[in-house]
């Protein structure tokens, strides 16, 4: 008969590691939705060789590994006498990090709108101000919300890594038990499952997003 000593006590302190990957998530996302719809909108804008400096500096956050992103981000601000916690590095670098993805599906979402549109609400007298927010995002948005709620899911599973700054969010937290009790099979199961509950209501609003707009076609 299968036994356990997980008690809960333990299911608590799994609830609130879960809870710091929660926060660190909602800080990254946001934080970085924010920036990729500043930086999507300036690139889908002006000439491909006028964002060459700003599409360098994305490239950077795409390219190297978030892992060696945090550890130098939280080496370079101890070595800087900044006085940044470790949770403060993570949700900037993985803010930084999810503006340099949703960048571009911002600016995809914003070409993906035909230009005879625009140039239709343009010539309606709307201003450049009104084309955007009146035509060009509501259509924009549903291009690139599959995107979006792909990139806010790969975030929370990314935000595991933080583990490596000492962080306890719910992976760290779960070793813990693991080193403690010597379960880990039980353990990261129910950590796994943890993790399910925190994407699934996610993945499930954007789907109904999705069906709602085209029941309203």
């Amino acid at each position: 008969m299968f036994e356990t000593d997980l008690s809960l006590n333990d299911l608590m302190f799994l609830a609130k590691g879960a809870g710091v990957t929660l926060a660190i998530t909602f800080f990254a996302v946001t934080g970085g939705t924010l920036m990729g719809l500043l930086f999507g909108v300036i690139r889908a804008q002006i000439k491909p060789w006028m964002a060459l400096p700003l599409t360098f500096v994305l490239d950077i956050f795409r390219s190297v590994p978030l892992l060696i992103q945090l550890i130098l981000a939280n080496a370079f601000q101890a070595i800087a006498g900044f006085g940044i916690s470790p949770f403060v590095t993570s949700c900037i670098v993985l803010a930084l990090y999810t503006s340099a993805y949703c960048t571009e599906i911002v600016r995809g979402a914003i070409e993906a709108v035909p230009m005879v549109t625009r140039r239709a609400a343009r010539s309606l007298g709307l201003t450049w101000g009104q084309d955007m927010t009146q035509i060009v995002f509501p259509m924009a948005l549903r291009v690139a919300l599959p995107s979006w709620i792909g990139l806010t899911l790969g975030v929370m599973k990314d935000s595991a890594l933080v583990l490596w700054l000492g962080i306890f969010e719910l992976l760290k937290s779960s070793q813990v038990l693991i080193t403690r009790l010597q379960e880990p099979m039980f353990i990261l199961l129910i950590t796994g499952a943890i993790y399910f509950m925190l994407s699934f209501p996610i993945a499930r609003l954007g789907g109904r997003l999705e069906r709602k707009w085209k029941e309203n076609d």
